[in-house]
């Protein structure tokens, strides 16, 4: 008797073991459909098993999850999703389920590469508190990192993959989608697409309704190149909303204000062309024989003029000055020599440059009338991006002189030359003093990207101008032409910038 019932204490043991080690099991998402998903699983170390159940008559996704964070190196969450190719457009509508005992609980539009807890994954997060969130984890194993929008829920999020390029956007109910944050990251096909809720706590679950979502993905055709659409877009400097002015599928670069803060100037093709600030199609300017302009060009203090840098002539990158409402391009420069426009002196009569002579490109400045220019740095390597403050004290710029570009400042006569930014992280390009003299904005490429190229990673960085620690204003896929010249809107409320991504014709 004694030996029967030792066995089947012995059994329950066991059974109670494989049910444990069962429970921690993820679920096979071919086990049972849910909705237009192939299933649900718990990803990662999650405590409380999930659930999730399609409401047919409501179109609504009801899902239940546990699990400490979708975070830093590892993620815990319950995942309803299918595999999917190419690119796809994401988008969802959240509704928690109670109050909820933290804050950072979460539920997500996520793309991940598998289902392992450390895998590589892009999502548009919305906490329990509102915040709405791009996440994302470039490496297996590697860091989470994100970037948030002021814009708040409730609201309408979504998730976009074009090649490579991930790009989360949001709107309010009723308003256009407003760009959050872009990054790039490969993801061999397929990947999984779908809902994911964390609960931010290993002893509570949490649940969220899913409403409005749709998930479409596309496919490649083998041979057909991508084309290059670009954004024209403003970021408010004090709460870091981004909005949409423009969106075309061809390139255009380097955005300027008009004074009066209704105009943005911006090249494309060759030519430069206006756009109402709040919206509208390019209108051509008339700029004379300087039809090849490139990304350095901008208005001076008063607004009567438009310095450009052109290579019509010579077929070289030359600077002129037009009428800001169009005419007939001057040459300031000295002819057939490498110039490139970049900054205005706050009495209009000088213009800072960068220029290559004997194949070494410097800071100069010449008489906006014409005239001798001025040799303001000599170290070797690459001195660009001029650009003075508003009262004209210091000319800020970027130099590679300590072997990464990084941004410096000097007195107007080249005195004082003073490095600024600091730090072995990032390459820091094109300063921009804003016009109330408070801030510094500027570009700032990981720092194993040579030069500044177009199409990469990037951050809109911020400082105060008096000195402290940069934080991010915007991250982007963009680069050359991002801001290369002055942005700033003359109330220094809102820069202009372009970004980037690549998408099926």
């Amino acid at each position: 008797m004694r030996i029967m019932k030792n066995q089947r204490q012995s059994q329950l043991i066991l059974k109670a073991a494989l049910l444990c080690l069962w429970s921690l099991m993820p679920v096979s998402l071919h086990a049972a459909a849910v909705g237009e998903f192939e299933g649900a699983a718990d990803v990662g170390n999650v405590e409380l098993p999930g659930r999730a159940e399609f409401i047919a008559d409501k179109a609504q996704y009801r899902v239940t999850g546990s699990g400490a964070n979708i975070w830093k190196q590892e993620d815990a969450f319950q995942f309803v999703s299918r595999k999917v190719s190419g690119d796809l457009v994401f988008r969802m509508d959240v509704e928690w389920v109670g109050e909820g005992r933290e804050k950072h609980r979460k539920a997500c539009a996520m793309v991940r590469q598998n289902m392992d807890a450390d895998s590589p994954y892009v999502d548009v997060a919305v906490h329990g508190d509102g915040l709405i969130e791009l996440q994302y984890r470039r490496a297996k194993g590697g860091i989470t990192l994100g970037a948030r929008t002021p814009i708040t829920a409730p609201a309408t999020v979504q998730l976009e993959r074009d090649g490579d390029v991930f790009t989360v956007s949001v709107a309010r109910k009723g308003q256009p989608f407003q760009p959050v944050g872009a990054v790039s990251l490969a993801m061999p096909d397929p990947v999984c697409a779908g809902l994911a809720v964390c609960s931010h706590n290993i002893k509570t679950s949490e649940t969220a309704i899913f409403s409005n979502v749709t998930l479409k993905n596309r496919t490649a055709v083998e041979g057909v190149k991508r084309v290059q659409e670009t954004s024209l877009e403003t970021v408010n400097v004090e709460t870091g909303e981004r909005k949409l002015i423009y969106r075309a599928r061809q390139r255009f670069e380097a955005p300027n204000w008009s004074r009066d803060g209704k105009t943005l100037f911006i090249n494309q093709g060759g030519r430069i062309c206006t756009v109402p600030a709040e919206g509208g199609e390019p209108t051509p300017l008339d700029t004379g024989a300087a039809t090849k302009c490139n990304n350095d060009h901008g208005l001076s203090p008063d607004g009567k003029w438009l310095a450009v840098s052109s290579s019509h002539e010579n077929k070289l990158s030359q600077i002129y000055i037009v009428p800001s409402g169009g005419g007939a391009a001057r040459r300031v420069s000295p002819p057939g020599l490498v110039s490139y426009w970049h900054g205005w002196s706050p009495d209009g009569r000088t213009l800072a440059y960068c220029a290559k002579r004997n194949d070494n490109f410097d800071v100069y400045t010449i008489p906006a009338e014409g005239g001798e220019e001025k040799r303001l740095t000599t170290a070797e390597g690459l001195d660009d991006g001029p650009d003075y403050t508003a009262d004209g004290s210091f000319i800020y710029w970027n130099s590679e002189r300590t072997g990464l570009m990084k941004i410096w400042r000097m007195k107007p006569d080249g005195s004082q030359q003073e490095q600024v930014t600091t730090g072995g992280d990032y390459a820091d390009w094109f300063p921009h003093p804003s016009p109330d003299g408070q801030w510094l904005v500027f570009l700032s490429f990981d720092k194993s990207v040579q030069g500044h190229p177009a199409s990469k990673d990037v951050l809109l960085r911020i400082m105060p101008l008096a000195g402290g620690k940069p934080k991010v204003l915007a991250t982007l896929f963009g680069g050359q032409g991002t801001i290369n010249v002055p942005s700033w809107s003359p109330d220094s409320k809102f820069v202009a910038l372009v970004s980037y991504r690549f998408v099926q014709p």
